[in-house]
């Protein structure tokens, strides 16, 4: 039989064969006896017609017929129940006066008995085929037919439900096969997972005992020296370094923390935020930057991924400004519009342009736009300065 296994619906006779091959094409797979039943009433009639043995008496293969195409119908939702009622044709036949079983009914049966072997567990399919079986060995003895045809009945069922029982094993495999990729899918996951957790540890450790042991040792420093500074500009210039520096060893801690999936990482840094641009400026004029702040528009709540990402372009755009050009003055603007934030950072002409290598500061800034489709553009100005204009649509999802 040319079919693709599948479930049945729930309770049918095949509840062990929907747990084994659970997702097949039950649907499409069901057409099969559905076409089948009303295909061998056909047959049926077809032979009643043309066949000279049974022309004289018609009746005998008609109501035989109409049983084995009705056990087939039923098949589809009850496969043991259906072989059962087809193979009764037989003994059906007998009685009405026909002179043997008929091709047709011989071909239904077969049908019947190879769906069965399909759809049911192993013993109620080896019922359904002893149960065919006899019904015709037992209908050819009493019809006084030839002991090979008693013979032939079975041997010509056997074939049929070796291969419904081959069909389902394939299923079962293909089943089984499924079953054990998803596992390996699985166990492949796990195995990524847990080589990310090892290497954000590995991460993790290194900026704690590295970078953070680093920074803060000075800090420390910087604390030393302040205390013997006299001057009050020189001893606010470090102080300012200090607090820059206690801030960046409590955003390591926080990485640090993310990193490692832990809430033992001490108290959160404050969050990057726009609202926080005036102690950034603040923290850059302490180091020597001329810079001026102007706030356009509204001050309002942005999505907090969007506000973290406009206050790193600004915090990256003075920094550059700092570490390439030097002690210029500078212009700072943000605005809120109502769908999107603007910023721009417009330093004016240095004593000349730093020697020092480019970073992957740019890279960066344009990276953290792009997550919003916004723009960024960053070039040289007509009087010889240097600008980084952003702008974040606000509407837009990172």
């Amino acid at each position: 039989m040319a079919h693709r296994p599948g479930p049945s619906k729930g309770g049918l006779g095949g509840d062990d064969h929907d747990r084994t091959i659970r997702g097949m094409k039950w649907r499409s797979a069901r057409a099969i006896p559905l076409v089948l039943g009303p295909l061998v009433g056909l047959l049926a009639v077809a032979e009643a017609t043309l066949d000279a043995a049974f022309a004289q008496r018609p009746a005998t293969i008609y109501g035989p017929g109409l049983l084995l195409g009705a056990g087939i119908v039923l098949a589809t939702w009850f496969p043991l129940a259906g072989t059962l009622a087809a193979a009764a044709c037989f003994p059906l036949g007998l009685l009405l006066g026909a002179p043997d079983i008929g091709g047709a009914g011989l071909i239904g049966l077969i049908g019947v008995v190879a769906w069965s072997a399909w759809r049911l567990p192993p013993r109620r399919a080896v019922l359904a085929l002893v149960t065919a079986m006899l019904a015709g060995v037992l209908t050819s003895l009493l019809a006084g037919q030839t002991v090979w045809e008693a013979i032939f009945q079975p041997a010509i069922l056997l074939p049929g439900w070796l291969l419904g029982r081959l069909s389902r094993t394939n299923g079962e495999r293909a089943a089984e096969l499924t079953r054990l990729a998803a596992a390996l899918d699985a166990e492949r996951e796990r195995s990524e997972h847990a080589a990310i957790v090892s290497e954000r540890t590995r991460i993790a450790r290194e900026v704690h005992d590295a970078v953070a042991h680093s920074v803060s040792v000075m800090t420390l420093q910087l604390g030393g020296l302040r205390r013997q500074l006299t001057d009050p500009v020189h001893r606010e210039v470090v102080l300012g370094l200090e607090r820059l520096g206690r801030q960046s060893v409590e955003e390591m801690r926080g990485l640090v923390g993310i990193l490692r999936d832990s809430g033992t990482a001490g108290p959160p840094a404050p969050e990057p935020s726009l609202t926080r641009a005036a102690e950034l400026i603040a923290d850059v004029s302490a180091a020597g930057l001329p810079v001026s702040l102007t706030i356009k528009g509204e001050m309002r709540a942005v999505p907090r991924l969007l506000d973290a990402s406009a206050y790193r372009v600004l915090q990256e755009a003075l920094t550059n400004v700092l570490r390439h050009s030097g002690q210029v003055s500078t212009k700072v603007e943000i605005s809120y519009a109502r769908e999107r934030v603007s910023l721009s950072v417009v330093n004016a002409a240095g004593a000349g342009r730093s020697d020092k290598a480019p970073g992957h500061g740019l890279v960066g800034m344009r990276e953290r736009v792009s997550l919003f489709r916004g723009t960024l553009r960053a070039g040289p100005e007509p009087d010889g300065g240097f600008a980084v204009r952003a702008t974040f649509p606000t509407g837009v999802a990172a």
